[in-house]
């Protein structure tokens, strides 16, 4: 995550968000009335809509509890019914569902962050009136009935951002929570509707976000205009932040279906109907959107802010449809335009037949035809790395070199192995399930079969037993708490797991976890050769203080079908809250002393290794050793020793969607002796106090994992952290990484000549390789291969980082 990164200073939307606030809060004369159609029958969540069957989420018994909280008897679980609410489409219902969801001393306005007030705020079927924004704090997920979707409806009088409102905004500039900080949030399964509202004005989500966030099934019903109108209205409105994931949404009518502005986002199932602009562009670093469906736009993305000089930095549009569209995607990219890497645009199998222009200037000058598919364009800098002979004297060798241009064409596909494709050529995807027909007796409670969750109490036995106790037909709910391990849990080949708001795995060393050239793994997915099903969501791995020799997790399941194996929103936080005993009482930063490890704060071995026999699915995961102080009152920043972040090692398929590591010491992401992997968008950080000490210590290099030993170096920047280091592995395609290095032990001087490291990306004994919207911060080569500089940073200058629209070493 960024919090740290001077964002604020880069990016000028001050002016921007008066403006918008403004007309948010300004009546229409011409208020107009007109409701679009929901356009939910085709949609991939849309499964029971309206059936009315009894959803489990809403029948099961509610037990869990805070382990490292103050307050024993802290409520988790909110009905808004309890609170007030009526949800019959008359009353206001606004300050009922506030209070549900501020009820118990959260963390809200003048509370930068905590992990120990966590709420869930469950709205029944039913059309809930509302007058101004519901307000989300830190670490709250918004939940809906997945079975029968309830609506979320402005008064034709509403003032405010949005309905939903993540991070309230206070006068001067200021808001509740730093953006780049706004983490662990969800909002599922709802109508958002403000068609009551006049066309000039009115969000339905200001979605203000970093990791560990998402939303999922909500469709937006905005009020349904025509060109020049001046509607308004705009689906979700984001401004800023760092983060993140969405998928399965729907738009309905509006000016502006998605304002979009982030560091790094990853997106999918997106669909618009009916809006004067689907997508608007205002910033960002790197975005993914992945399948989108734009229906009956005039325009379907637009990526021209700025004008010549771009503020766009890069986008991945992948397996896409445009339907009677006007203008596919705008762009002001040219021979003239600044920075050289400015929006950089990949376009990947994107069905362009029912569009008028697939990518044009404003000015209406096309650049790519409509009426086909486009199977593969890129607009920005591009590399093609090969081998050629090169002579030293009398010694003739082969070498790595690179050729390079700025392109804006229509190009080769690359050759995607058939494993990560559906039988329609699209990269597999699989949406989060919600288990909606499944009847809550299917749910078996990890706290009814007997572990404690106090986080204290060893559970191990209990957590092993209930695992093996789960039957195929049944799904494992852990409900929330901390459940501390200290000995290694093995994962049945068959099982489904549900968390209730993240509840906490604390990997405790006993003894088992002490010896770093010794690791082994702390939960182990299947056993080496395994094939099954497996599927987590919303788990939050830790450990409770050092466990220099722990794999948090080992996934040794290969899926019996695609994205049968799988992990969505588990994540890995390694320090930084209570219960961890990594915290800033005792791991505060120490820029100013030469120091080594401390070795009360060093994390774990590795937080995921997917092995040679395991495939899995994953999709919004976040890997964080934790840079800074979460719970206690003074958030500072914080040294963490973690040894690696993911490495995958499998022979595929292997798909990650909107995944991030960072602040490991060796790398954040390596994939080494494997095949066939994609990556939508991967996000890392080098650790912040790198080099003092380098990235070697305390975790040296160890040869059965593949580790870099950084034997090229001979300056103190180029031993830092890896980004992403491929070794002898073929077939790999990554679509959008952002990957950055914004301190030298703590000091920020070093953006000033962007040098804060050597190398991020390594590409050593490999091939078949594809790395497409690659960005990168402070690097001063962006990408090596067996240890020769191919891509200098310099080249390829972009608003905030340097980006490539692809490197290849086929």
């Amino acid at each position: 995550m960024a919090h740290s990164r001077v964002l604020t200073s880069l990016i000028a939307f001050s002016l921007l968000l008066l403006l918008m606030l403004s007309g948010f809060a300004t009546a229409e004369a011409d208020y107009n009335d007109k409701h679009v159609p929901a356009f939910t029958h085709g949609h991939e969540k849309r499964a029971n809509y309206g059936s009315g069957a009894p959803y489990w989420m809403s029948q099961i018994k509610r037990q869990g509890k805070v382990a490292y909280g103050a307050n024993s008897s802290y409520i988790l679980w909110r009905n808004v019914r309890d609170y007030g609410a009526k949800g019959d489409g008359i009353t206001d219902d606004t300050d009922a569902i506030n209070n549900a969801t501020a009820d118990g001393f959260r963390c809200g306005l003048g509370c930068d962050s905590s992990t120990t007030t966590p709420a869930i705020i469950y709205f029944p079927p039913g059309t809930y009136m509302v007058s101004a924004p519901l307000i989300m704090y830190y670490y709250t997920q918004f939940i809906g009935d997945a079975n029968d979707l309830p609506t979320l409806k402005a008064f034709a009088n509403f003032q405010g951002i949005g309905v939903l409102d993540s991070d309230k905004y206070l006068p001067f500039g200021f808001s509740w929570y730093t953006n780049q900080n706004n983490f662990y949030r969800q909002v599922r399964n709802l109508v958002i509707d403000i068609t009551s509202l006049p066309k000039g004005r009115g969000a339905c989500i200001h979605w203000q976000v970093a990791q560990a966030t998402s939303l999922q099934n909500i469709v937006m019903n905005m009020v349904q205009g025509t060109p020049g109108d001046g509607n308004a209205q705009q689906g979700i409105f984001m401004d800023n932040g760092s983060g993140g994931w969405m998928e399965d949404l729907i738009f309905n009518g509006g000016g502006i279906g998605f304002f979009s502005g982030n560091q790094q986002f990853t997106s999918r199932n997106l669909t618009f109907n009916g809006c004067e602009t689907a997508i608007y562009q205002n910033w960002d670093w790197i975005w993914n959107y992945k399948s989108l469906t734009i229906n009956n736009c005039n325009i379907g993305l637009d990526m021209t802010q700025g004008g010549s000089v771009i503020t766009t930095g890069s986008i991945v549009v992948q397996d896409g449809v445009f339907n009677n569209v006007n203008t596919g995607i705008l762009t002001t990219f040219s021979s003239n335009s600044t920075p050289v890497a400015g929006g950089t645009l990949v376009v990947d199998n994107v069905d362009f037949t029912g569009t008028k222009n697939a990518i044009a200037y404003p000015n209406g000058t096309v650049i790519q035809p409509g009426g086909s598919v486009v199977s593969s364009f890129l607009q920005g800098r591009v590399y093609t790395a090969y081998e050629a002979q090169q002579q030293f004297g009398n010694l003739t060798c082969w070498e790595p070199t690179a050729n390079s241009a700025r392109i804006q064409q229509s190009v080769s596909p690359p050759p995607k192995s058939q494993s990560l494709l559906t039988a329609s050529g699209t990269i597999y995807e699989r949406s989060k399930p919600q288990y909606e027909g499944m009847p809550v007796a299917s749910f078996i409670s990890i706290l009814d079969y007997g572990c404690k969750g106090d986080g204290v109490s060893d559970d191990t036995a209990c957590v092993q037993a209930y695992f093996d106790s789960i039957a195929t037909n049944q799904i494992a709910y852990i409900d929330h708490g901390a459940y501390v391990v200290t000995k290694t849990v093995q994962v049945p080949k068959n099982i489904r797991m549900v968390g209730e708001i993240w509840p906490l795995f604390m990997i405790q060393d006993i003894g088992l976890w002490s010896d770093k050239s010794n690791p082994k793994p702390a939960f182990r997915v299947g056993n080496p050769g395994d094939v099954g099903t497996v599927e987590m969501q919303d788990i939050v791995f830790e450990t409770r203080g050092p466990a220099p020799g722990a794999i948090m997790v080992e996934w040794n399941l290969a899926g019996s079908t695609p994205g049968a194996a799988a992990m969505w929103d588990v994540h890995w936080r390694i320090g930084g809250t209570n219960g961890t005993l990594l915290q800033s009482d005792r791991c505060s930063k120490t820029p100013t002393v030469a120091h080594t490890a401390n070795t009360a704060c060093i994390g774990a071995f590795l937080l995921l290794h997917v092995t040679h026999s395991g495939s899995v699915y994953m999709a919004n995961n976040w890997g964080w050793v934790a840079d800074h102080e979460l719970d206690l009152t003074d958030h500072n920043q914080i040294d963490i020793y973690n040894g690696r972040g993911v490495l995958i090692e499998s022979q595929g398929p292997v798909w990650l969607y909107g995944t991030s590591f960072e602040h490991s010491m060796l790398y954040n992401y390596q994939i080494a002796n494997a095949k066939e992997i994609y990556m939508g968008i991967i996000q890392s950080e080098t650790a912040y106090m790198q080099d003092d000490p380098n990235a070697l210590t305390p975790f040296p290099p160890n040869a059965a994992y593949s580790d870099p030993t950084f034997s090229n170096c001979f300056i103190a920047t180029c031993y830092k952290t890896y980004g992403l280091r491929i070794f002898n592995s073929t077939y790999i395609f990554n679509y959008g990484a952002g990957l950055y290095s914004f301190f030298n032990n703590y000091d920020q001087g070093c953006l000033l000549t962007e040098s804060c490291q050597e190398n991020m990306v390594a590409v050593v004994e490999s091939e078949g390789i594809y790395l497409y919207a690659l960005t990168t911060k402070a690097s001063t080569n962006q990408v090596t291969v067996d240890d020769v500089a191919i891509v200098p940073e310099a080249a390829n200058v972009n608003g905030f980082g340097q980006t490539l629209a692809v490197f290849e070493y086929p």
